[in-house]
């Protein structure tokens, strides 16, 4: 694998493109580090819990209709639009030329950006992401909000809306904001569009959850049917689907032989131990009527331990 492409003075900063011209550049000092760049990766990626299998890739990347400054044409209008280094080398003086409204844009974008590749996030969603926060930014309703805030409930709608939910707290671990601040931004976020989210369910985080906790496709079933008989039964109401989940996929691994504790499932799902437990407790009280018939017991549900 290559060396990644970065600038001498400014290692650490994300590079903006130039689609147009396929020219990598600093946004600090505005040196062309690398030119014709080609993206030649997927811009989808797939991942467990995805509801369609299809990988859809494409060579090259579009340029941001989002943004309204156009970085290929602040080359060679003038001496002015363009400087040269020591050794010669091109620089865009992009700063002077990109509005204020667009740099708070194009960081925006990176952010969302950057928290997508640390969760591993399709295109579709990024995109999705970039254009809530573009209609929440040229709508000026959620002013005084910060835009990391901002861009992080953002990329959590996305989730929601793209099918494929992330908790808040998966969202704010890889967020600089707290997970209140996300809260609070994603609530005025769906008032200030008129938009709304699916609702979730027990189903959308069981794969990923018992994938992640290395648990038995027998297991999964297993947690999957508890969970849904409990909302069906009405043993859990008022709780989130993401606590009944984690206490269906307790049960579900405490009857095989395969156990989890409490707290190894809630540092997956995300949930503390104790709301995890008094989901539990509610669904004890109807264990055997939760578990489907074909469950492969090592413990059975009359044994199963109170807490």
């Amino acid at each position: 694998m290559g060396s990644r492409v970065q600038c001498p003075s400014h290692p650490d900063v994300h590079l903006i493109e130039d689609y147009r011209a396929g020219d990598l550049i600093c946004p600090e000092c505005g040196l062309v580090v690398g030119d014709r760049v080609v993206d030649v990766g997927s811009e989808w990626r797939t991942f467990s819990n995805e509801k369609s299998n299809a990988d859809p890739s494409r060579v090259g990347a579009a340029e941001n209709p989002l943004l309204s400054s156009d970085l290929s044409t602040m080359i060679g209008r003038s001496n002015s639009d363009v400087a040269f280094d020591e050794s010669g080398t091109a620089k865009y003086q992009n700063r002077k030329h990109m509005s204020s409204s667009d740099r708070a844009l194009a960081n925006a974008f990176r952010e969302i950006s950057n928290m997508s590749d640390r969760i591993n996030l399709p295109k579709t969603i990024v995109d999705r992401a970039n254009l809530l926060f573009k209609q929440v930014h040229d709508g000026r309703t959620l002013k005084g909000r910060s835009n990391d805030a901002i861009a992080s409930a953002c990329l959590y709608i996305a989730c929601r809306q793209e099918g494929v939910p992330r908790t808040f707290k998966e969202i704010c671990a890889v967020s600089k904001v707290s997970k209140k601040e996300i809260g609070r931004c994603f609530k005025l976020i769906l008032k200030a569009l008129e938009t709304s989210v699916d609702l979730i369910t027990t189903g959308d985080f069981m794969s990923r959850f018992c994938t992640n906790l290395g648990l038995t496709t027998a297991v999964q079933r297993g947690a999957t049917h508890i969970a849904r008989k409990a909302v069906e039964l009405d043993v859990v109401p008022g709780r989130s689907p993401i606590s009944v989940a984690a206490a269906a996929i307790y049960m579900a691994s405490q009857a095989s032989s395969d156990k989890k504790s409490q707290k190894e499932i809630g540092d997956i799902a995300g949930v503390a131990d104790v709301t995890i437990k008094q989901s539990y407790k509610l669904m004890y009280q109807k264990r055997l009527d939760l578990f489907p018939p074909d469950f492969p017991f090592v413990v059975l549900a009359k044994d199963l331990p109170p807490q």
